[in-house]
């Protein structure tokens, strides 16, 4: 594909190629053509994130919808991360592409810049799937447990990518691809770990907070009473 041209059905076809074919998908992907394509994916898959995320937070569900926060910043939150978004994803492009070089020269493959941006914007194509999962934010672990598939997904395409389109070694790949899977697993377990502890201390301050009003309430009540009873001695 030229610098020029972008061909939207192009693209839908080579998402939904990646995504569901990726052995096939990277075995046959250009590596050379440009910066261009790559850019306006990585583009149109921030931006697609970056809408489900302000859906969501209009919506006041997910990790913008409970508490406090989702109630009064919510809204502006969304807001925020919808065009952090696209930013995070045209930095993200070129930053992942230089870890996706790193590893292609581990494994013996190309060291062409270019073709590890090229590679990078296809593996971008998870990024709207994870902000559409972000309405599970409510539910901590079922949240984490999917993002945890996503992820792991995600190192089964790198995989497919290095030795595809990148010309890696297949054996090399294939530990890289192990050493990834483990990193991610053990992250997402300590994720895990630290939304219980988030969650266990948001449930005791509102409890405590529930607690305190009560008392307020019932002292309040107590002190309008003893000022009736205090004006019907005067009387």
């Amino acid at each position: 594909m030229s610098n020029e041209n972008f061909n939207f059905s192009k693209f839908l076809q080579d998402s939904q190629n990646a995504l569901f074919k990726p052995k096939e998908y990277f075995a046959s992907m250009p590596t050379s053509g440009g910066f261009v394509e790559p850019l306006i994916k990585a583009l149109l898959y921030g931006t697609i994130a970056g809408i489900f995320t302000l859906i969501w937070s209009l919506l006041h569900i997910g990790q913008f919808g409970s508490g406090m926060l989702g109630g009064l910043l919510g809204n502006t939150i969304g807001i925020m991360a919808f065009f952090s978004s696209i930013i995070g994803a045209l930095i993200g492009l070129f930053i992942g592409a230089v870890f996706v070089l790193l590893a292609s020269a581990i494994c013996g493959g190309s060291t062409d810049y270019e073709a590890s941006v090229r590679v990078t914007a296809s593996l971008m194509v998870l990024s709207p799937i994870s902000a559409f999962f972000g309405f599970l934010g409510f539910i901590s672990i079922l949240g984490s447990l999917v993002s945890l598939v996503i992820s792991l997904y995600g190192v089964w395409m790198l995989y497919h990518a290095l030795i595809g389109s990148l010309k890696g070694k297949s054996e090399t790949s294939k530990i890289i691809g192990i050493v990834l899977a483990v990193i991610v697993a053990i992250f997402s377990i300590m994720g895990m770990a630290s939304k219980k502890m988030v969650s266990d201390f948001s449930n005791k301050y509102e409890d405590v907070m529930k607690d305190a009003m009560e008392e307020y309430e019932d002292a309040t009540d107590e002190l309008l009473e003893d000022l009736e009873n205090l004006e019907e001695e005067e009387e």
